[in-house]
């Protein structure tokens, strides 16, 4: 078998299938390749494996190096069936690889091989390019629909069968970039990077389950989510039908329809969600140890999600805390002592999820959180305590309302003006700045000062929980896949743990095991569509995210 090497391509080949049709070319309709998909407008690299035999109508796709694998059999009962393998958590079991079904029912609905390459027809030369410091043939087209224009390019090349005098065409770049010209702007943009290919017949061994499995139906609440057993079909067919039913379920559920004023509006905003949606699916098929889901932020931009993360760290080398008051021979004895798991929301102490809304006012719900719990640790009372109040009337000691602030700030606010007045009393949260209106009402929690805990110390973190309540901590919530977290515990290796990158105030409740990983239990302000009903679980693995780098909890 003659081995060609490509940059860091390895492309086998051992027989003659690619010839042009006409003017254009044609892929071998058996191959074996490994390939990388890329999405830049949603940050989306995933590696692909994939097995195609196109004269039995079978084809098998894995991601992430198998992590899920999908199997579309054509000939498979009268229009063919679509497999999905996944690892599966439910209560009663953690990870087991499980099959998933899903047939098709008409010949609509038929389910046929899938090739991670293009059928060119309709394609025009382009000439040729350098791609990867090799000499490519560049094949093009425009497909016009309304204002967009997509443009579909394939980079190949040619090269000498190993059986034949005749050439075989081995693919080394697809790529598709959308243009708005009513926007003027790119709406779309992704490739696919071959990275090995062989034009042999996969093994009929490659799309047969092991005996002992067995599938079952899919479980999932609609038609179009069946979308998840062929990702692929979007971006070698622009096939964007699912898109379409999850927008029109998006803007329904959340009431959207309203809010757009404009039909260019509209239209952006569903680019948006297509995007966030294909990041979704795509970090939801590496199998984290946590799930993404489409909630109520799915059509913000990436600076629209900034807006949330209100924390504005200003470096000052000391706040005003009081030091940690536990000797580390304490907390080793103390340590012994620790509950297990500690949800400070069952015992009363902790108010119901709000949002924020378009409002950098992350920082005064942290405080408020630490202070409503202290003083139901004092009192037994739970009183709701007004964010508004600190985002109006704090701006003297350096918070800037809706445009951030932090934790240690409100708090000599509060201590000056002799409390904090209750929601009741002050007015409901606005999620804007408004005025400040604090004279003549009764502060309803006194503070006499607050505590620094120990920086990255798990027990000292746990010990200030179980005493004193619920931690105002800082977090990053810069990365993506925290603004759609749905469930799990959330570790993020890219998150960051020092304070100077910690972009969002949150508030601590608790801490616990989940299927035996540790987790801390944190309050979002996100609104309750948001997480698990608006909070994360998130591991201590590593301090990840900042949890444990600049709590504290007030006096009282």
């Amino acid at each position: 078998m003659l081995k060609i090497h490509v940059c860091l391509l390895v492309l086998w080949w051992t027989s003659l299938h690619n010839v042009y049709a006409g003017d254009v070319p044609v892929f071998s309709n058996t191959y074996i390749a490994k390939a990388v998909l890329i999405i830049p407008y949603a940050e989306i690299t995933e590696p692909i494996s994939a097995w195609y035999d196109g004269p039995f109508d079978q084809s098998r796709i894995d991601y992430y190096g198998g992590m899920v694998k999908t199997y579309q059999l054509g000939k498979k009962f009268d229009f063919g069936t679509s497999l999905k393998i996944v690892p599966l958590t439910t209560e009663a079991k953690y990870n087991v690889d499980t099959c998933l079904q899903n047939n098709g029912t008409s010949e609509e609905t038929r389910i046929t091989a899938q090739s991670i390459l293009p059928d060119l027809t309709g394609f025009k030369s382009l000439g040729t390019e350098i791609v990867n410091g090799m000499t490519c043939d560049v094949w093009g087209k425009e497909e016009t629909i309304e204002e967009k224009v997509n443009n579909y390019t394939m980079f190949l090349m040619w090269k000498k069968s190993a059986n034949s005098e005749e050439k075989v065409a081995i693919p080394i770049m697809y790529e598709m970039k959308g243009y708005n010209t009513l926007f003027g702007s790119h709406f779309d943009h992704y490739y696919i990077r071959y990275k090995w290919f062989s034009t042999e017949k996969p093994d009929q061994s490659v799309f047969t389950l092991p005996e002992s499995m067995t599938c079952q139906s899919f479980p999932g609440p609609g038609s179009q989510y069946t979308y998840t057993f062929n990702p692929m079909k979007e971006f070698i067919h622009n096939d964007v039908k699912h898109i379409d039913c999850a927008w029109d379920e998006f803007q329904k559920y959340h009431n959207r329809t309203k809010d757009y004023k404009s039909a260019k509006e509209h239209d952006l905003r569903k680019h948006v969600f297509h995007q966030n949606f294909r990041f979704i699916q795509s970090k939801n098929r590496a199998n984290l140890s946590y799930r993404l889901a489409v909630n109520h932020l799915a059509d913000r931009t990436s600076d629209e999600l900034k807006v949330l993360r209100g924390r504005r760290p200003s470096k000052v080398a000391y706040n005003g805390g009081s030091p940690f008051p536990y000797s580390s021979q304490f907390l080793a004895k103390y340590a012994k002592e620790l509950p297990d798991d500690l949800d400070w929301r069952l015992f009363g102490a902790v108010t119901p999820v709000k949002d924020q809304s378009v409002c950098g006012s992350c920082w005064s719900f942290g405080t408020t959180g630490t202070v409503e719990g202290a003083y139901f640790v004092k009192t037994g009372h739970l009183v709701r305590l007004s964010q508004q109040a600190l985002i109006d009337c704090s701006w003297g000691f350096g918070n800037n309302g809706c445009d951030g602030g932090e934790d240690f700030r409100s708090y000599e606010w509060i201590m000056k003006h002799g409390g904090l007045p209750s929601e009741s009393d002050y007015g409901p949260y606005l999620g804007q700045d408004g005025y400040c209106h604090i004279k003549n009402l009764t502060m309803a929690a006194k503070i006499t000062g607050f505590v620094n805990v120990t920086t990255n110390n798990e027990i000292a973190l746990k010990t200030s929980l179980v005493k004193h309540g619920p931690i105002s901590i800082a977090i990053d919530a810069s990365q993506k896949s925290l603004s759609f977290y749905s469930n799990g515990i959330y570790y993020e290796p890219l998150c960051h743990s020092s304070e100077e990158q910690l972009d969002h105030a949150v508030l601590l409740v608790g801490y616990g095991k989940l299927n035996g990983e540790p987790y801390w239990l944190v309050k979002n302000s996100w609104s309750n569509y948001w997480g698990n009903d608006g909070y994360v679980l998130i591991s201590p693995k590593n301090n990840n995210c900042g949890v444990m780098t600049a709590p504290t909890y007030v006096k009282m």
